[in-house]
């Protein structure tokens, strides 16, 4: 039995909307679909060349482009701020995603995408941007796109038959957008934030880490050793996820998160991990509580010294590790790659007070992230009001 739909409101196959709204299919809201240069581009040139890769929750990502030089490519392709811009054919969980161009920089489209010539009397520009990267039109997509070689597509032709809940003005379509548009301005300047606290602790990292800068009330020498010489590393014990038993405790393996969970823990207290073979063998992380120590080798704590000083040292040297890798197609990072790496080393009472404030500067971007995630998840809660019109901008 069909859930009762309160007054003012009515069924559609988007689901229930305002008895004002209406459902129209794409084609009737726009002057054409428009498919992108299929020309060869390079690393340098005039203008870029925007490609699938380019578009990236409902915006532009000027990082990785490609260029062109050929002027009727430009004269025919080039974008008009307003534009948006819809990806016709990649992965099946990629597929449809759309973006808005704003004329930061004058571009063109490739051919995977396709150019949306808006009626704008009829559809707000970023009202349609916002309800193609909603769930609405991602469950659509997944109902009408094709597959062929381990790539999907969506055609011009399907695309122009995605329903579309429109409220009964552009006006509120604009209401709309501009409250979505906030929330991200909102969750941008986290961004910048936290991109900001990451670069200040970068820099205090090398200065503390390196004994530039020294805390009051510490001025012994340091001295230079080995890794080797210090720490101890131990390497993992093999475990497959076949033969984990149901529990809560991490087990470390080779990626940068736990790869699952287990009953039992090889490792407790606090510990480095260092992941020990695959694509991101060498990652350095940090656990404060119990773990399964499996595809990874670790450090323990010791009186010798602060654990948190040496985990600090290692992400200060994260990069040199991963160079540090063997192998060809399954790289590896074995304690041997880490032991010969030098470190300069203060007493163990600085080494402290080193951590205690780099972890308070972690600790400060973390609440920042978790601020920022926050906002992330109401922004998806409030879109799918707002495209609904269960949250009505009047």
């Amino acid at each position: 039995m069909s859930a009762e739909v309160k007054p003012g409101y009515k069924q559609t196959e988007l689901g229930v909307i305002p008895e004002d709204w209406d459902v129209r299919p794409l084609g009737q809201l726009v002057h054409a679909v428009e498919y992108g240069s299929s020309a060869k581009s390079s690393s340098s040139g005039k203008i870029p060349v925007l490609r699938m890769g380019n578009l990236q929750e409902g915006k532009i990502d000027w990082s990785d482009l490609v260029f062109t030089d050929n002027e009727s490519e430009i004269a025919k392709y080039l974008l008009n701020p307003g534009d948006v811009l819809f990806n016709r054919t990649n992965t099946i969980d990629l597929v449809g995603k759309a973006a808005i161009y704003k004329g930061t920089r004058p571009s063109i489209f490739a051919g995977y995408l396709i150019r949306i010539k808006e009626k704008k009397d009829q559809i707000d520009s970023r009202y349609l941007n916002y309800f193609l990267n909603s769930k609405f039109a991602k469950n659509y997509g997944l109902k009408v796109l094709s597959v062929a070689v381990g790539q999907a597509n969506i055609n011009g032709q399907k695309l122009k038959t995605y329903p579309v809940a429109l409220p009964p003005t552009v006006d509120e379509q604009i209401s709309i957008a501009t409250a979505v548009s906030e929330m991200e301005e909102f969750i941008s300047s986290l961004e910048q934030m936290i991109a900001k606290k990451r670069d200040i602790q970068q820099a205090v990292m090398q200065q503390l880490l390196t004994g530039q800068r020294r805390l009051p009330g510490f001025s012994g020498e340091w001295e230079v050793k080995r890794l080797g010489d210090v720490v101890e590393i131990k390497k993992g014990q093999l475990i497959t996820e076949k033969l984990a038993s149901p529990g809560d405790i991490p087990v470390v393996a080779g990626g940068k998160k736990p790869a699952y969970f287990h009953s039992a823990a090889n490792r407790s207290g606090k510990n480095i991990t260092i992941s020990a073979s695959g694509a991101s063998a060498g990652y350095v992380a940090f656990f404060e509580t119990p773990i399964f120590a499996s595809d990874c080798s670790t450090i323990g704590e010791s009186d010798k010294y602060e654990i948190l000083f040496v985990y600090y040292f290692l992400k200060s040297r994260q990069e040199d590790i991963y160079k540090a890798q063997t192998g060809g197609a399954q790289p590896h990072i074995h304690p041997a790659d880490i032991y010969p790496l030098v470190v300069t080393w203060p007493d163990k009472a600085e080494q402290t007070a080193i951590a205690t404030i780099l972890s308070d500067m972690d600790s400060e971007r973390a609440m920042l992230e978790a601020r920022r995630d926050k906002a992330k998840q109401l922004k998806v809660g409030m879109m799918q009001q707002l495209l609904s019109g269960s949250l009505r901008i009047i």
